[in-house]
């Protein structure tokens, strides 16, 4: 991970960056020393007055302090107007939270004034990519909305999709609780990613992914022989690469490819960021964060334990990424803007909550914040925003069913 983000996309800006406006200003003005010194100014010429001096004071001539200018830093590059035109996004998994993604991903497909430009997905965020790249290379906006709808209702009715999602599928946390330690992949496999592959291959076209109108793909999965996190783009992607990026070590086999060997993506990066930006042509770059990152509450049992420390490891690389996103920002003159919607600022106690909770209620609440938060995101503009794409309809909740 280290060499990653050391080879970001900036050669030795740290040793050549100018100071800023406020450095300059502050080094001008020598408030740091122990006795600043007043500024010798030249006596002002005497001004003569039209009133009488007053009796019982001396009056003051003018005095005019110059500051010395400082030179304007150049100004970061802004997307405009709002909403950006071209976005790149990037997807973390995380259970069934990534239902939240799914709210996320409908209501901005809803704005036709936004073009998709590259998408990082890892577990259940790389599912979440690969059905919107999919339908928008087959149907448009209306074809990844469908998609996705399809998926996710399926996911929430099939008896296949509840057992694997029950033991810790598409996401690295819940496997561990489920099974326990002792579990190892290849001697003991209870579920295989079967159910998963029949409906990847049912609602995604690989081939698909390699026409000129899909977006760039960056899908994550972990190379087990050194622990590195390995990208497969549009002309790599396969339901193998889709199952790998997903694959509980705990509960499932580990899937080759190429004569290598592959754990779920998010522990190598939950979604990457750093290559995605690298790669993207976009103006803006949005994180959509699902695994919560703030607990409240010390967790006393085994279950709780495991379950905090399973969403601590899902954001420890990701909180290392954007450091180093921050970082090449402000050496850079101009870069990609930077913002996230996170799962925890809309939902209230999610990092009390299963990622393998499959209830209808919790899945319809997730996806409904995330489109909720969409919105929001959508509308802070500091510009006032003309010509606006109206806001869509919600779907009606009857498609989902009853708990």
């Amino acid at each position: 991970m280290s060499e990653k983000i050391v080879g970001t996309h900036i050669d030795g800006g740290s040793q050549r960056a100018a100071r800023t406006v406020a450095s300059q200003l502050l080094s001008a003005t020598n408030i740091w020393s122990d006795a600043p010194s007043s500024p010798q100014l030249p006596e002002p010429d005497p001004v003569p007055s039209l009133a009488p001096p007053a009796k019982s004071m001396k009056a003051a001539a003018p005095v005019e302090i110059a500051i010395p200018d400082a030179p304007v830093a150049p100004a970061r590059a802004r997307s405009a107007p709002w909403p950006p035109r071209k976005l790149s996004l990037a997807l973390q998994g995380g259970g069934t939270f990534a239902a939240f993604t799914w709210g996320v991903l409908e209501r901005l497909l809803e704005d036709s004034s936004i073009e998709i430009d590259t998408i990082s997905g890892a577990s259940a965020g790389a599912i979440n990519a690969l059905l919107c790249a999919c339908g928008l290379a087959e149907g448009g906006r209306e074809g990844a909305r469908a998609r996705l709808a399809r998926f996710w209702v399926r996911l929430m009715h099939e008896a296949s999709f509840r057992s694997l999602m029950l033991v810790g599928g598409f996401s690295p946390a819940g496997s561990s609780v489920a099974f326990g330690p002792t579990l190892r992949s290849g001697q003991f496999d209870p579920f295989d990613l079967d159910p998963l592959r029949r409906a990847l291959s049912r609602d995604i076209d690989f081939a698909k992914l390699r026409d000129a109108r899909c977006p760039k793909l960056l899908i994550a999965a972990t190379r087990i022989r050194d622990g590195q996190q390995h990208i497969f783009r549009n002309d790599a992607l396969t339901a193998d690469v889709a199952l790998a990026s997903t694959c509980p070590p705990l509960v499932h086999c580990a899937v080759e490819i190429d004569g290598e060997a592959y754990w779920d993506g998010g522990y190598g990066g939950n979604p990457p960021l750093v290559k995605l930006l690298q790669e993207t042509a976009a103006t803006d770059l949005l994180l959509v964060q699902v695994t919560p990152s703030r607990d409240s509450y010390v967790p006393i049992t085994l279950a709780a334990i495991d379950r905090r420390l399973d969403q601590i490891a899902a954001n420890a690389v990701l909180n290392a990424e954007i450091a180093a996103i921050a970082w090449a920002q402000s050496q850079a003159a101009s870069s990609p803007r930077f913002s996230r919607i996170a799962a925890e600022d809309s939902v209230d106690g999610l990092a009390q909550r299963s990622s393998t909770d499959l209830g209808r209620g919790f899945i319809r609440l997730l996806h409904r914040s995330g489109r909720e938060a969409a919105e929001r995101w959508l509308g802070q503009s500091d510009v006032a925003t003309q010509g606006a794409a109206p806001r869509a309809a919600e779907p009606a909740l009857e498609l989902f069913g009853s708990d």
